[in-house]
């Protein structure tokens, strides 16, 4: 028996920063897959607030995922963007799983948060993980990337906020599009189709009557953001096509989501980097054989991401001085 076994739903959600989980640099390893949405979220905080050297990452291939689960490549160059498993050579996700608890029956899933101290499975809970890396390295981080030191993608007096788009941001798009997508009937096809666009009009609906917002809420940088960045940067690439969530495409259908979108890949240092188009159209493609039971990948669009254009870093401009000039009247 594991001194800390997966919760009765097969996830682990222990705490970083609690005292049997204390904050250390390199006492910890994350596991993620550059195809999956929920895995991308942890990875951009990771990248955003520059915990490479505190939190070390194995990468698994985005196929095949049949005959034991995600695996890993048997060299770093077998598939570029994916890696070995640093920490053990293992062959499978699942075998990590199995090392922390070896009766446990869940899914193997990435995000996985590892702890080295104590050979387990911290956390592998999307939102967790991301809340936990957003303040839990701070004092590790050079006195001189104060930026970093106070990025806070959850901050006190936004919360409200993010936690009322996540109520229904998650379950009706995050989630909603693989609901749609592995729909088993037409019916509860196309509920769950129209949920999902009924989301994409209410938060094209918010953006556009804040027309100065650069971010979901703001000025700021939060957790919606990176949220939304990883469902809405996958959705005309493959959801649309292999989900048949062909009522619209956010480039032509939702002008402030898609200049949103542009701005997130084009000016957030360390958003394009970690966003793999080959990782993440060859998942779906290749791993959903119910879906496309002949694996092809389609091309395009052409490209991934559409430009940023003069008339959007005016726009950008614009709303950035606006934003300094609400902040000087504080």
């Amino acid at each position: 028996m594991p001194d800390h076994p997966p919760t009765k739903d097969g996830s682990w959600r222990h705490q970083l920063g609690s005292p049997d989980f204390p904050p250390e640099p390199d006492r910890y390893h994350l596991y993620v897959g550059l195809f999956c949405p929920f895995a991308h979220r942890v990875l951009l905080t990771r990248e955003l607030k520059g915990l490479q050297q505190f939190l070390p990452m194995s990468i698994v291939k985005p196929y095949p995922k049949e005959g034991g689960g995600w695996r890993f490549p048997s060299t770093d160059e077998e598939y570029p963007g994916s890696t070995v498993d640093h920490l053990f050579h293992s062959r499978f996700l699942h075998d990590l799983y199995f090392r922390s608890d070896s009766k446990y029956e869940g899914k193997y899933s990435v995000p996985l948060l590892w702890d080295k101290k104590t050979d387990q499975i911290v956390n592998n809970e999307s939102e967790d993980i991301m809340r936990m890396l957003n303040t839990v390295f701070n004092d590790f981080l050079p006195a001189n990337e104060t930026a970093r030191r106070e990025l806070d993608f959850y901050p006190l007096d936004l919360r409200p906020q993010i936690n009322e788009i996540s109520s229904w941001m998650m379950p009706n798009l995050n989630s909603g599009v693989y609901r749609a997508g592995f729909a088993t009937t037409q019916e509860s096809y196309e509920e769950n189709c129209r949920i999902v666009f009924s989301t994409l009009d209410r938060l094209e609906s918010h953006l556009s009557n804040q027309p100065r917002n650069i971010y979901v809420l703001g000025s700021h940088i939060t957790e919606i953001d990176l949220k939304l960045y990883t469902t809405l940067v996958r959705f005309d690439a493959i959801y649309q096509q292999h989900f048949k969530l062909m009522i619209g495409s956010i480039r032509h259908d939702y002008p402030h989501l898609h200049r949103w979108l542009k701005h997130m890949y084009w000016k957030v240092v360390g958003v394009k980097e970690t966003t793999d188009f080959k990782h993440i159209k060859e998942n779906y493609s290749k791993s959903h054989a119910d879906v496309n039971p002949k694996a092809i990948t389609p091309l395009g669009p052409e490209p991934n991401i559409e430009d940023w254009t003069e008339d959007d870093e005016r726009w950008r401009r614009e709303a950035e001085r606006e934003s300094e000039s609400l902040r000087g009247h504080m």
